[in-house]
Order: C-alpha cells, then sequence, then structure tokens
C-alpha cells in the first residue's frame, strides 16, 4: 500500500475545489440522463415500429454518448486536480 503511494501521491483538495467536482458530476450526471431520456424515448418509438436496425443504431449511440459524457467528466475533473497539485 506504501508503494502504491509513492508511485501515485494524493492531492490534498481545498473545499472549493471539492465542490467544483461535485459541481461537475452533478453537471454531468444531468447530461447524461437528459441523453439517456432522449435516446430511450427514440428506442421505444424504434421498437413499437419494429424498425430494429434503427434500434441498434441508437443502443450504439447511446453508449457512445455514454462513453463520451464519462470521459468528459473524468477529463474535468482531472483537470481539477492537476490546478490543485500545481498550486
Amino acid at each position: 500500500m506504501e508503494r502504491l503511494g509513492a508511485s501515485d501521491p494524493q492531492v490534498k483538495l481545498t473545499e472549493a475545489q471539492r465542490a467544483e467536482i461535485a459541481e461537475v458530476e452533478n453537471r454531468f450526471k444531468a447530461k447524461i440522463a437528459e441523453r439517456e431520456v432522449f435516446l430511450k424515448g427514440l428506442m421505444d418509438q424504434a421498437r413499437g415500429t419494429g424498425n430494429y436496425g434503427e434500434l441498434q443504431e441508437l443502443q450504439i449511440q447511446l453508449a457512445r454518448d455514454l462513453a463520451t459524457l464519462n470521459s468528459d467528466r473524468e477529463a474535468a475533473k482531472q483537470k481539477i486536480r492537476e490546478q490543485a497539485s500545481g498550486q
């Protein structure tokens, strides 16, 4: 456990930085929920009309959008952490 800490030291965050990270989390949770609601509605329509090709495309699009949003969220949080380590 000590070796892990030596190669990747923990950054001490201020309350403002923790709040900023929490705001990033909340903002991206909202974006993810919005995207899921929108695309799942389209999926329900495609399923209802029997358009399974479109359904599959929408599932792929949802997975891709979620991966992008999660990556963007982690990048935003990492930027805040890097600012903390540069102080």
